[in-house]
């Protein structure tokens, strides 16, 4: 009996010491590769090249904003160096005193280097605000600065979450389009706000759990059963579904991170994405496909997202610019950069 109780503890140890160190692995990953630590490093000390004097980045004009400034902002918070002592902690400071001290502060918009609001810009913005709280310290982000007024992160997160809100009540579809006042839903704008929305609240910030659920009920109902999911919802032009890996990628993501992974909407999507993993092309948008491709097979089957990532890597060597740059200007690269981030897992929002 002795012998066999022996057994019985040694077999249960392992088993723990097993799901343990799997559980370790998903959460804080094996050491970096090397090609990703030297694509990174290249693709960093590109965008810190190309940041202004005043803080924000400049791509073609068409992309820039809050959005392409968060983008970038996410892209050196994610890499683990210490943002507020690293060696580009002066970027990070600069980005966001830039964004901060450019929000309208009595509707909350985050309006970087544009005269008008932008939802998808509004939601990138935030979400870099939410992955910046808490770990950018105030004192040294206002360090120099005569006059700041009232502005922190933690106002302006909670100002930009209010700005989102404001904007999908005034949505009869619980969703987001191009401005605050759009009556029509896009799920790829309403992506970048919901997963910013997801990323607040992880982050402290009071975000009502109606309109949570309203975000996903919009993304379950756009979802058809083969996991593709339709572009834009009372546009006028029908559920039009075509097909889209960006998009299913965003309905798998967001559902996950809304611990709704026993939906149907969920495992439909995981399903197509896991189908579509191995293609060699992902489209006309392959950087924003990429970005929510990496994340959504994280969330949803690490195996599959282990071989995915091995891929994706190999295939981002081949876009590889002298000067660092990946596939493009700025917003390209920061977004190619986040598609590898998952190797670090350091933001909240990267965490299983």
């Amino acid at each position: 009996m002795r012998g066999c109780l022996l057994l019985l503890i040694g077999c249960l140890f392992g088993r723990a010491t097993l799901c343990s160190a799997q559980t370790l692995q998903i959460r804080h990953g094996d050491p970096v590769p090397l090609e990703v630590k030297s694509m990174y490093d290249a693709g960093l000390k590109y965008l810190a090249e190309r940041q202004s004097e005043s803080g924000n980045w400049v791509d073609t004009g068409v992309n820039d904003g809050a959005g392409t400034d968060g983008l970038c902002l996410l892209a050196f918070l994610s890499n683990g160096d210490d943002p507020n002592f690293g060696p580009y902690a002066e970027n990070i400071r600069r980005g966001l005193r830039h964004m901060l001290t450019n929000q309208q502060l009595e509707t909350g918009a985050l309006v970087s280097g544009r005269a008008e609001v932008n939802m998808y810009h509004q939601g990138f913005g935030t979400l870099a605000l939410a992955e910046a709280y808490g770990a950018v310290n105030e004192d040294l982000l206002w360090q120099g600065v005569a006059d700041r007024g009232d502005r922190s992160i933690g106002k302006g997160l909670e100002a930009a979450v209010r700005c989102i809100l404001d904007a999908q009540r005034k949505n009869s579809f619980h969703g987001w389009r191009y401005t605050p006042d759009s009556r029509d839903a896009d799920v790829s704008v309403s992506g970048a706000n919901i997963v910013a929305l997801l990323a607040a609240r992880n982050a402290g910030i009071e975000v009502p759990d109606e309109s949570l659920q309203q975000a996903m009920d919009l993304l379950k109902q756009s979802t058809d059963a083969s996991g593709a999911v339709v572009y834009t919802v009372g546009s006028g032009n029908g559920f039009d579904l075509g097909s889209s890996t960006a998009r299913s990628s965003i309905a798998c993501l967001s559902l996950a991170i809304y611990k709704q992974k026993d939906t149907e909407a969920f495992q439909a999507t995981l399903k197509y994405l896991q189908s579509q993993s191995d293609r060699p092309n992902l489209g006309n948008w392959e950087y924003y496909t990429r970005y929510y491709m990496a994340q959504a097979l994280f969330q949803g089957d690490f195996e599959t997202w282990k071989k995915w990532n091995d891929n994706n890597l190999r295939r981002l060597e081949s876009t590889r610019g002298e000067d660092g740059s990946l596939g493009g200007g700025v917003l390209m690269t920061s977004m190619n950069l986040l598609s590898m981030a998952l190797n670090y897992r350091v933001l909240p929002i990267y965490e299983r």
